[in-house]
């Protein structure tokens, strides 16, 4: 199962990337907004964890496009993301996000979060029908 993580500071995206690995997921990094929604269509993920403040285009606009458009609209998506005052994540769950998580985070709770957020499917291993 794939992942898509938009990340623009390489230490958090190596953390999230490991964690991610360790779990069983595939992940593709952008380390910016216009990066992530050009990665989306070839790589086809099953979620997307976004970065609030990232270079060119941050996520809070990535995600309005991507909820925006009818092929990406049904991708969750969970904010990941250091912007914690109530209005950023009120405006992060009104554009459409799955789930929001504040910086600093444990690696240990997103990957519950993601497996939430993905369902019984998360749980399948590749070739195996969802549990």
């Amino acid at each position: 199962m794939t992942i898509l993580l938009a990340e623009d500071e390489p230490q958090t995206a190596q953390l999230i990337e490991f964690k991610l690995k360790q779990a069983g997921y595939l992940v593709v990094h952008a380390t910016d907004g216009e990066k992530a929604l050009a990665l989306v269509g070839p790589a086809r993920p099953a979620l997307i964890l976004l970065d609030g403040l990232m270079p060119v285009m941050d996520g809070f606009e990535v995600l309005r496009r991507l909820k925006e458009d009818p092929r990406t609209r049904p991708i969750p998506v969970i904010m990941l993301t250091a912007r914690a005052r109530d209005k950023d994540v009120v405006t992060g769950l009104e554009l459409g996000a799955a789930d929001y998580m504040i910086k600093p985070f444990s690696p240990s709770e997103l990957v519950a979060r993601v497996r939430k957020v993905l369902g019984p499917a998360a749980d399948a291993k590749p070739g195996e029908a969802p549990r």
